[in-house]
């Protein structure tokens, strides 16, 4: 199974790598997740500013990049980590809304 991490890399909109608003992390019945959701938007939004997914093989190098190159605490590192390495049992394109859905097996 694919990771989140996996996810990022490889999905684009508009052929650009997703921004915070167009994802969503939900369950199998499609409710959404708001704290997971808030973690991976933190993500986007701060982490990735410094890499390029597509030059990063995994989580965990991403991680190490983020910890070499940016203030980013212990704590919220190992937090993206956690958000990065988790299941992905699937993706639901929801265009209606404008949104990708991350769908996690919680």
């Amino acid at each position: 199974m694919q990771t989140i991490f996996d996810v990022l890399k490889h999905i684009s909109v508009n052929h650009q790598e997703v921004e915070s608003n167009q994802v969503v992390i939900t369950d199998k019945v499609g409710k959404p997740n708001g704290l997971l959701t808030d973690l991976l938007h933190d993500l986007i939004n701060n982490a990735l500013l410094f890499v390029t997914l597509a030059d990063l093989e995994s989580a965990d190098e991403l991680i190490e990049h983020l910890r070499t190159h940016t203030p980013l605490p212990v704590d919220v590192l190992s937090e993206y980590g956690k958000i990065l390495t988790e299941t992905c049992a699937g993706l639901n394109f929801a265009p209606q809304k404008g949104q990708i859905e991350i769908i996690v097996q919680r």
